[in-house]
């Protein structure tokens, strides 16, 4: 169900942007759903969103607690009230992975997104920079798949902070092996 979008993940995604774009906070979707509209289809649990510091202000008090619930101990994760799937917010200025300041902040949506399939998605250059710079291991794997699925290459590393190209190139390089063994199994 998942893959024909029809799922509550995808409902919920749908229901947000929605109403993002009705009360006009600048959104881009973030996480499993962006590596999906991406090309690379994987399932996820919960939806991820990047907004800027007033759109996440404009969130709050649009929107919860009557659509979204909060989550005690986490500020900017959420639950839908419809189908209890989760909302993770990334804010504007914020660091991705441990939160420890550096090189890489989240952007403002307006400046990185694009739309696909009728809402805003982060754009791959963006999408691949933050995975790195989370440094966890779900992300070097969601960036090793968009490499394949977009066939990217070392020209790629060109859009890319020059603190993470070396990480970029060690992805790829991970793709090419796990090709050659694919290529040995036959």
């Amino acid at each position: 169900m998942f893959f024909q979008k029809r799922d509550k993940v995808h409902q919920s995604m749908y229901r947000l942007v929605k109403r993002l774009e009705k009360a006009k906070i600048p959104y881009a979707i973030m996480g499993g759903m962006a590596v999906n509209a991406h090309h690379y289809e994987r399932t996820t649990a919960d939806v991820d969103v990047l907004l800027n510091a007033k759109g996440f202000a404009d969130f709050c008090r649009l929107f919860v607690p009557k659509k979204y619930a909060t989550v005690p101990g986490r500020p900017r994760r959420f639950v839908d009230r419809i189908n209890k799937v989760g909302l993770d917010v990334l804010v504007t200025g914020r660091f991705p992975g441990s939160g420890k300041p550096g090189p890489i902040a989240f952007p403002d949506p307006s400046d990185v997104c694009q739309k696909i399939a009728k809402y805003q998605v982060v754009d791959l250059p963006t999408l691949v920079q933050l995975k790195l710079a989370a440094r966890r291991y779900r992300d070097f794997g969601d960036v090793v798949e968009l490499i394949r699925f977009n066939e990217l290459d070392e020209s790629f590393t060109e859009k890319l902070h020059s603190s993470l190209r070396q990480d970029f190139i060690e992805c790829l390089e991970e793709k090419r092996r796990e090709d050659e063994y694919e290529a040995r199994e036959d």
